[in-house]
């Protein structure tokens, strides 16, 4: 088989409808997407029946499970195609939430698997935008036993036990499988996650979907041997920073991500890294060289490194915050 050469890949986004979306992903990530209450961009997706397509090159039009059946390794890296062959890992969403999204939680792997034949899904937050007095729900305030927290639940009080956490722009939050969660309303944030599309719904504020002109389902049932229902010391992640380096953000069993703000070139060696990379643009702008190619990256794209693509050189335009996201 001749091979194309692969090089630095765009995707189309994938809006999607939901009941808590607002216009940020056009008027702040520039999205240019025509249906109203858009709440998540897919930006990176192989979620079967959402595949995310190449928007640019000699590759436009390729899904991303059509790129790893047939450049298996060489687009992935050999570790993770000998672990996922031909299922992406990854799913990386930018969300704007107008309203809170329901407070809702994801099963591990194993569950998962038996109950819907996909990964569980543990994913992270980096927040790029927060309104003042925004908040976000995680976790508990105090620890409860199933049966205390079946009474809160059905007495309509979930929302008294549920631990708020204040965000601002830079802050970032893993989110294991089990944790009980909920994004506040008027925050827009980038989301790295394994790929599943499996969340259970626990508490939803008894509103309509105007779509629908229903409430939407709960899945108390099966979410109830899912939860984790210890308290926590502390849900948001610390990091350090310094310019111009890729700086440790969130690192997990799924997946691993750095920041950098850069306001200056930086060259990047991926030789030890056996696997795709990832960078999301969450602020300013930048040229990606690779293999004396040049590509432009804004606020609100990703674009993702072939693993057979080792060196990388960052130009920023003045100066950029990016996401750095690989397995």
């Amino acid at each position: 088989m001749i091979y194309t050469a692969l090089y630095p890949l765009k995707f189309t986004p994938l809006p999607k409808y939901r009941i808590w979306g607002g216009n940020k992903l056009n008027t702040v990530l520039q999205k240019g997407f025509t249906e109203e209450n858009i709440g998540e961009s897919w930006e990176i997706s192989g979620v079967p029946g959402d595949e995310t397509l190449v928007s640019g090159g000699i590759l436009a039009g390729k899904s991303l499970q059509q790129l790893i059946q047939e450049y298996q390794d060489k687009l992935v890296g050999k570790h993770v195609y000998d672990t996922f062959q031909d299922q992406f890992p990854l799913l990386i969403k930018f969300i704007d939430a107008k309203t809170p999204l329901s407070v809702q939680v994801h099963p591990h792997d194993a569950i998962a698997k038996e109950r819907h034949q996909s990964f569980g899904k543990n994913e992270m937050w980096y927040i790029m935008d927060a309104e003042e007095d925004a908040e976000i729900i995680v976790g508990f305030q105090t620890e409860l036993t199933k049966e205390k927290y079946t009474e809160f639940l059905n007495n309509d009080q979930i929302l008294n036990v549920l631990n708020t956490v204040k965000t601002k722009a830079g802050d970032a939050f893993y989110i294991p499988t089990g944790r009980v969660h909920a994004i506040g309303a008027g925050v827009l944030l980038a989301e790295i996650q394994q790929t599943s599309d499996i969340t259970y719904r626990i508490y939803d504020y008894n509103r309509v979907d105007k779509a629908t002109g229903k409430t939407r389902e709960l899945h108390n049932d099966l979410a109830l041997d899912v939860i984790d229902f210890k308290v926590h010391d502390n849900y948001k992640t610390s990091y350090e920073l310094t310019e111009n380096q890729s700086n440790l953000l969130i690192h997990s069993p799924y997946f691993k991500s750095n920041i950098l703000h850069l306001n200056q070139s930086i060259v990047k060696d991926y030789t030890t890294i056996d696997s795709f990379v990832i960078y999301i643009c969450t602020n300013g702008s930048f040229d990606l060289v690779a293999d004396q190619n040049t590509y432009f990256v804004q606020k609100g794209e990703s674009i993702l490194i072939p693993a057979s693509l080792n060196n990388i050189t960052l130009k920023p335009k003045n100066q950029a915050e990016i996401l750095e996201v690989y397995y």
